[in-house]
């Protein structure tokens, strides 16, 4: 059959924004090159000219370097207009984009809030109520429970005022036995001599003169 008919070509992939661009840019770059070759061209008619006199030679330069002029013209325009248009395409690349990406922000919320509402059924308030009354229960019987193990027994019945007037006259009783002989020893205690040992033994009175020695001066006869 493909003998007969001949084989179908394969659908060639739609164009897409990014490789527009990529195209566009390419196209630039190229005539950038034109452009800077354009630019060597006539710095080289420019030298020529600076170098001539006026005459028929030096016109010929010139209008070489004119038609090499229009030229650089011609490129910048198309230059410029790539520019335009690769710039307007990036734009719409990235409103494009911007709109992609909404969307599946938009898609992953309503995901979210899909589980949400599957995760809620599962949860019943009125249960949690109950369980929150139920441990609250559960702790005042706890409490109630240790108030009973804490009890005494066999403790006889007093009357509160005769417990506090027995700790009053408990207290005199305690002030009364204190007993502070034990401090007659320390205040009887003799105090601590100032002068070094055996000075006052050997001290003599202030009546009798002494040499330069310190000791007692003999009386001339």
């Amino acid at each position: 059959m493909n003998r007969l008919f001949g084989k179908s070509k394969a659908k060639e992939p739609a164009p897409n924004l990014t490789d527009c661009v990529s195209n566009i840019d390419s196209r630039g770059e190229s005539i950038d090159k034109k452009i800077a070759r354009l630019d060597a061209e006539l710095k080289k008619y420019k030298d020529q000219m600076a170098k001539m006199r006026n005459g028929p030679s030096k016109n010929m330069v010139k209008q070489k370097a004119m038609r090499v002029l229009k030229q650089k013209k011609m490129y910048e325009s198309q230059r410029e207009s790539l520019a335009n248009q690769s710039f307007n395409i990036e734009q719409q690349n990235y409103a494009i984009q911007s709109l992609k990406d909404t969307k599946t922000t938009v898609d992953a919320m309503k995901v979210g809030v899909k589980e949400f509402k599957k995760a809620y059924k599962h949860v019943n308030i009125d249960q949690i109520e109950n369980l929150q009354d139920e441990l609250e229960d559960l702790t005042e019987q706890s409490s109630e429970i240790q108030e009973v193990m804490g009890r005494s027994y066999g403790m006889p019945e007093i009357d509160d005022d005769e417990l506090e007037a027995e700790l009053d006259a408990l207290g005199d009783e305690i002030c009364l036995d204190e007993d502070s002989s034990y401090l007659d020893d320390a205040v009887s205690t003799p105090s601590v001599p100032t002068s070094d040992p055996g000075a006052d033994s050997t001290r003599l009175p202030d009546s009798v003169p002494v040499d330069e020695f310190g000791l007692p001066q003999i009386p001339a006869k």
